[in-house]
């Protein structure tokens, strides 16, 4: 309920306040509200603060190396998306790795084509942080965690070869939709955020099942945006976004958490959901604007396909030479 009822909220209020980027504070609301069980604390919504203004400040440096000195910005961009992956697989939050990334490929992108476009994913970046830990907070004040539940068992992070070929793996994902956001920010700026979170998904899911589950999340979150988009279009309203928003949450929360049975892991459903938000906050968006929707929609699907089967053959690629080295020392 928190899940579901947090995100639906935080989406609400965005589309609701016509932010920039409407659908950025629903996702980071969700990435907040699955990684931690309590309520931020106020110290730690000061670093959040402080690390939303260092991304922007990445962002910004960035932007005069890649518009006159282009091969040494991609490098630097792709030595720090490295950095970042492998602090992440060190033990580093999972947001502040989301918000590095953003930092790194979306604001220094778009203010490769027009700074405008930056100062506008700046201010949306920044509020959908803002509005996400409100209602975070709003969120386990209606419910709470028990004072009894246990905290989930911290998965034991990779270490050497292996966590440094897993951070590679996540910057290959998502260096090409960098490279394509840099020649038209607006059609791709979408596209980066779901190739951070395939990227992050393939850091948490074992390389056996990496292909399956980058797929299945793509696919299904695909399907089940095209069935809200019909249920909403009964009745359009602010209210029915909310709480179909709030349905389909609940039903992708009890797989999440292993409320109701599945074969597949947390980091599919998470991904599905995210996935979701994505498509029906861009479809929203060209209607808004007089698009066409399905022909927009059509072309972002095919763009999350495309991106997602690359991250599949990234993973068999760099998967096969540690089976290549097991079966030498064998």
């Amino acid at each position: 309920m928190r899940l579901a009822s947090g995100t639906a909220l935080c989406l609400a209020i965005s589309f609701g306040l016509a932010l920039p980027i409407p659908f950025l504070a629903p996702v980071l609301c969700l990435i907040l509200l699955a990684a931690v069980n309590r309520p931020l604390p106020f110290k730690a919504a000061i670093v959040l603060a402080l690390v939303a203004m260092l991304t922007t400040g990445i962002g910004l440096v960035l932007i005069p190396i890649l518009r006159y000195y282009p091969v040494t910005g991609v490098l630097l961009v792709t030595v720090s998306l490295f950095m970042v992956f492998r602090w992440g697989l060190s033990g580093g939050n999972n947001l502040i790795v989301t918000l590095l990334v953003m930092g790194l490929t979306m604001i220094s992108s778009a203010g490769v084509a027009e700074f405008e476009a930056a100062a506008m994913v700046i201010g949306a970046l920044v509020k959908g942080l803002l509005m996400a830990v409100m209602v975070v907070g709003i969120s386990h004040w209606l419910f709470p965690e028990p004072a009894n539940a246990p905290s989930p068992p911290a998965a034991k992070p990779p270490v050497g070869e292996e966590a440094s070929r897993i951070a590679l793996r996540a910057t290959l994902i998502v260096l090409p939709t960098f490279l394509l956001a840099m020649i038209d920010p607006a059609s791709y700026l979408p596209i980066i955020l779901k190739a951070v979170g395939l990227g992050q998904q393939c850091n948490t899911t074992d390389a056996r099942n990496a292909g399956r589950e980058l797929v299945g999340a793509t696919l299904l979150g695909g399907l089940l945006a095209i069935v809200f988009w019909c249920v909403l279009s009964l009745f359009v309203h602010l209210w029915m976004f909310y709480l179909w928003t709030l349905l389909f949450g609940l039903i992708l929360a009890r797989k999440l958490y292993a409320l109701s049975p599945s074969r597949f892991g947390p980091g599919l459903w998470l991904n599905t959901f995210i996935t979701l938000i994505i498509l029906l906050g861009q479809s929203v968006q060209d209607s808004a604007l007089g698009k066409d929707v399905y022909t927009a929609f059509a072309v972002r699907m095919g763009l999350f396909i495309a991106v997602t089967l690359y991250a599949c053959l990234m993973v068999r690629l760099l998967d096969r030479q540690p089976r290549a080295q097991a079966q030498g020392v064998t």
